[in-house]
């Protein structure tokens, strides 16, 4: 266990001992939990609230390196959608709605790190999608200034995520709401939905920034 925390870089060893000694690392999992401690506690009330605008499922997620995980949901009464998105849940960030929303307004570096990562996630896409058509997709999102699809990973659902910004204009987080197609229709979902997601994001954001809080999960 310690090798692997050394190689990790959380400990190291005393020169000429067999002891191990913390890394400063280690702080960066107390912030980091801390941190999305105070996002969760920042969104569930703007999500709540977008959840009684929309009447459809709302979900804040964040990147760590190739996947997008929810860090926030709430549910939209007892609507069972075509996948099962829980707090903690991970999705590859490259086949997501809410991950292109993220990823169209990061720097290019890190748009490259993220899809050169390995995501973690059991769920994969239903169709293949090469980098070449994410980046043609990230373009429109980015020109548009939000993402809307069918989901990449699920059946029948229609997904609209908008990004929530830091001062630069960077990405931190994505704010998303999904609704089965059977019962909405994509134009009317964006013509009723979009405004009460753009104002949650940016809800969250101020929030964010008025606090403080700082999101490192571009790992």
């Amino acid at each position: 266990m310690l090798n692997t925390l050394a190689a990790a870089g959380y400990v190291e060893k005393k020169p000429g001992t067999k002891l191990f000694r913390l890394t400063l690392k280690v702080t960066d999992l107390g912030f980091n939990a801390i941190a999305r401690m105070d996002l969760r506690d920042i969104a569930r009330p703007v999500l709540r609230r977008l959840v009684q605008q929309t009447g459809e499922a709302a979900s804040l997620g964040i990147l760590k390196d190739g996947d997008i995980i929810y860090v926030e949901r709430v549910r939209a009464g007892h609507t069972r959608l075509g996948v099962d998105i829980r707090i903690g849940t991970t999705i590859p960030a490259y086949c997501s709605t809410i991950g292109h929303s993220l990823l169209a307004f990061l720097p290019e570096d890190l748009v490259a790190a993220t899809l050169d990562a390995t995501p973690t996630s059991e769920h994969l896409p239903i169709m293949p999608m090469g980098r070449e058509r994410v980046l043609a997709h990230l373009s429109e999102v980015r020109e548009r200034g939000y993402a809307f699809s069918e989901s990449f990973i699920a059946e029948g659902l229609l997904i609209l995520a908008v990004p929530v910004l830091d001062g630069d204009g960077i990405g931190t987080a994505a704010v998303s709401i999904a609704a089965p197609k059977v019962r909405i229709g994509a134009e009317e979902m964006v013509a009723t939905a979009l405004e009460p997601i753009r104002a949650a994001a940016g809800d969250i954001a101020a929030a964010l920034a008025a606090n403080g809080t700082v999101l490192s999960g571009y790992g």
